[in-house]
């Protein structure tokens, strides 16, 4: 007699799979990121600030899918870490620019290293990563897809469909 799987059971839930691999690789991060004072959060501003600087905080915050207020305190130790520097844009006050500073610039040569760290440090096949990177990078559009759908006044309608 076939035992019936448990829709509700821990290990098949993808919020839980993907919890634990967040905490996991996360903590193979935190050691190779603290010679460089830097936490998670902070290295992907930097890594926003390397492909592209100046940029506004809107910007820096789209590309890494932070909102304002989580972004600030980040930003503000960043400059006071003397790796960006903070400035009002002329044409819009409105807006606030970051851009890296000669520290921060120089910071990228020691990030260069991370990767390939994380890589050997995880001991799984780079490909198997750039998979998993493929298919998280689907599931998070997906995601914030249902979220924009559900935010963005779409209602069902009494038959179940949506309007």
């Amino acid at each position: 007699m076939a035992t019936a799987v448990d829709p509700l059971s821990l290990e098949r839930q993808v919020c839980f799979a993907l919890a634990v691999a967040n905490r996991s690789v996360l903590g193979v991060y935190r050691p190779l990121l603290e010679p460089m004072g830097l936490t998670h959060p902070q290295y992907l501003v930097m890594l926003a600030l390397w492909e592209r600087s100046p940029r506004s905080v809107r910007d820096i915050g789209q590309a890494i899918q932070l909102d304002s207020p989580t972004l600030s305190p980040l930003l503000k130790r960043l400059e006071g870490s003397g790796l960006i520097s903070r400035r009002r844009d002329p044409a819009d006050e409105r807006n606030l620019i970051v851009e890296l500073t000669d520290a921060g610039t120089a910071l990228r040569e020691r990030a260069l290293e991370i990767p390939p760290a994380v890589v050997e440090t995880l001991g799984v096949d780079l490909a198997d990563l750039e998979e998993l990177h493929r298919v998280l990078t689907k599931v998070n559009a997906a995601a914030l897809a249902a979220a924009a759908a559900q935010s963005g006044g779409l209602k069902r309608d009494p038959a179940g469909g949506l309007k």
